[in-house]
């Protein structure tokens, strides 16, 4: 019997929840990480042994959301997937999935891109999608695995054969991903694109933001106008002050 703390009896009880490890599995990765939770779940997904997904029931789950005229799954198969593993299509943990699957477009998935994503995550049956959700929801608080979700968002999401982002899509995009960041200005960078720019959004602009809401603070104290920020972005403090929407301390 482990002799275990309360504090860290919590955290193996959280580590479980998440992962379905076993319990000699979960004090394995919880020590090798001197119990910090997140750390641990990325050691434990990170162990071969895991994403020995059974190929067999990877391929039946494919087959069982793949287009009937198509070897791709698409809308309406990744509806029925939403609705088998209580999923909202729209919730960001879809996107997530998708960074996993190195998804080439938005609403698509080819059965490679399927079958590596679900045995890079360990998971061939619903069960096991089930229990993954909040591991691929927690990834979102990693700051190195958001950046690269943010950055996959833009390719992801663009329409084929586009250099740009249509900035409809665009502007939901980065209301789905800064609700989970908190970035207080995206509601204004929104109206302010919508009002004055009304343009597609290059891969520069997208990738600038998130660097701009990362270590810009919000009443635009650190800002430097002279900084190699992209034009669109200096345009849009000019509108911030123009409209006295910060208020200076």
């Amino acid at each position: 019997m482990h002799k275990i703390s309360r504090g860290n009896r919590d955290k193996l009880t959280q580590f479980i929840q998440i992962t379905g490890a076993s319990e000699k599995a979960a004090i394995q990765s919880l020590k090798a990480n001197d119990w910090h939770v997140e750390a641990a779940i990325d050691y434990f997904y990170s162990l071969p042994q895991v994403k020995t997904a059974d190929t067999k029931h990877l391929e039946e789950l494919y087959n069982k959301y793949k287009d009937p005229y198509l070897d791709m799954i698409l809308v309406d198969g990744i509806t029925l997937l939403c609705n088998d593993i209580q999923v909202d299509p729209q919730d960001i943990v879809m996107l997530v999935l998708s960074w996993h699957m190195k998804a080439a477009t938005m609403c698509e998935f080819s059965k490679q891109e399927f079958i590596g994503g679900l045995q890079s995550l360990g998971i061939d049956s619903l069960d096991k999608f089930r229990e993954r959700i909040s591991f691929m929801r927690s990834e979102l608080k990693d700051e190195q695995k958001f950046r690269e979700i943010y950055n996959f968002a833009f390719g992801w999401a663009k329409e084929k054969g586009q250099k740009s982002l249509a900035l409809d899509t665009a502007i939901g995009m980065w209301q789905l991903l800064f609700a989970e960041k908190q970035w207080p200005l995206v509601d204004h960078w929104c109206q302010f694109l919508q009002a004055r720019h009304n343009k597609a959004i290059s891969r520069d602009t997208w990738s600038q933001l998130l660097e701009f809401a990362r270590t810009v603070d919000p009443v635009l104290s650190n800002y430097d106008a002279e900084g190699a920020w992209p034009y669109l972005i200096d345009e849009f403090v000019d509108y911030l002050n123009e409209n006295d929407v910060i208020q200076k301390r």
